[in-house]
């Protein structure tokens, strides 16, 4: 089968920045490219046109088209004459792209166009009680409607997201996935009393949460040291352009000597500092369904996560991680003391972690569920 991805980022040099969504494509892509597909990625908002092919994966880079009041429609249009091209020169069959702002709203390609739910702009909205922008909406609901297929990355996202847009279509659930050969477990000792989160610094994952949570630790296990990697973000709430900022005031003072903010690392570099993590938090508001679980699942790490509508698809509370509401300061504070001082436990979640994670987020198990849903489309 030759199959294209549509989508806005993807993890390469010559691409630029690519958060999770850009990693889920590359994961899935090189699953199916290891069961003898053939895979496109069609990669729109660069700052050129090229093509080059990186690992079996061929990569179009679509520069947009800049005229006022018509970018969007001009670029979608530029977009739907390559897919058509690539689909008469049989370089492609099938498309895929995400469901973030509706890029794919006016597309009419002459192969089938699925949609894979990762979080619309809405659906975030939504979880975070915020406006969305009208035009977001529009478009977003537009290209659900008019999509060959729907696919979900969790149960929780499908139901909201045909909730929000009252939607009929069949919606089927396909989680994703992480190349586990990239995640094994490293010889690499963990830090005494090490608690890492790894992600963007926004306030929708609960960056403003953890100095409260890492407060009550701290008074307890006054030798606890807190580890942040990711990009730091704007905050819009608060008016602020750094939500790092906005977090420092909150922590105690004897609390934030044992804080310390890496910024952003290479890829490549995260699973060393995964393994080196006594325990993994991540206190997030809104996801869809998040790598870095899977990430840190796949190390055996013990996790305490928050336990908000997709967590327990990715994490069974009291098995495999502890599930908590990142606003209960306390209780989120003591699953993570209880799991610093007791390492037969963080050994018996790691190890549950890891098997869930082969038997249900490996790239491969994922590749092949994705394949019998785009045969569904073809003739």
């Amino acid at each position: 089968m030759k199959i294209a991805f549509l989508t806005p980022e993807f993890p390469h040099e010559k691409t630029g920045k690519s958060g999770g969504l850009g990693t889920s494509i590359l994961n899935l892509a090189t699953g199916l490219i290891k069961l003898g597909h053939q895979v496109s990625v069609l990669v729109y908002q660069q700052k050129e046109d090229a093509v080059f092919e990186e690992n079996d994966i061929t990569v179009y880079q679509i520069k947009n088209i800049k005229v006022k009041g018509l970018s969007l429609l001009l670029t979608q249009q530029k977009v739907q004459r390559l897919i058509n091209k690539l689909y008469v020169e049989k370089k492609l069959e099938i498309v895929e792209a995400p469901d973030w702002t509706g890029f794919t709203a006016f597309l009419r390609p002459k192969c089938p166009l699925v949609i894979r739910l990762n979080g619309s702009d809405t659906y975030f909205c939504h979880l975070d009680k915020r406006p969305v922008k009208a035009k977001n909406r529009f478009l977003e609901k537009h290209a659900l409607q008019r999509a060959d297929g729907i696919i979900s990355v969790s149960q929780f996202t499908a139901d909201v997201t045909k909730k929000l847009f009252n939607l009929q279509t069949e919606t089927t659930v396909i989680p994703n996935s992480i190349d586990i050969t990239k995640f094994q477990s490293k010889n690499i000792e963990a830090a005494d009393a090490t608690i890492l989160y790894f992600g963007t610094l926004i306030r929708k994952k609960g960056l403003l949460e953890l100095p409260f949570i890492f407060n009550e630790v701290n008074r307890s296990q006054p030798n606890a040291r807190l580890i942040l990697i990711g990009k730091d973000s704007g905050d819009k709430q608060a008016g602020s352009n750094s939500t790092w900022e906005s977090m420092q005031s909150l922590f105690t003072a004897e609390a934030f000597k044992n804080v310390n903010y890496l910024g952003l690392v290479p890829y490549s570099e995260i699973g060393e500092h995964i393994a080196k993590a006594t325990v993994c938090v991540f206190p997030t508001f809104a996801e869809a369904l998040p790598v870095s679980w899977i990430e840190a699942m796949a190390l055996k790490k013990a996790i305490v996560a928050s336990n908000i509508g997709w967590a327990p698809e990715v994490i069974d509370d009291g098995v495999n991680g502890f599930l908590v509401h990142p606003t209960n300061h306390k209780n989120y504070a003591d699953k993570i003391i209880k799991l610093l001082k007791d390492q037969s436990l963080r050994q018996s979640f790691g190890e549950a972690a890891r098997e869930k994670v082969e038997k249900t987020f490996a790239m491969e198990v994922v590749a092949k569920q994705s394949l019998n849903f785009y045969k569904r489309f073809l003739k």
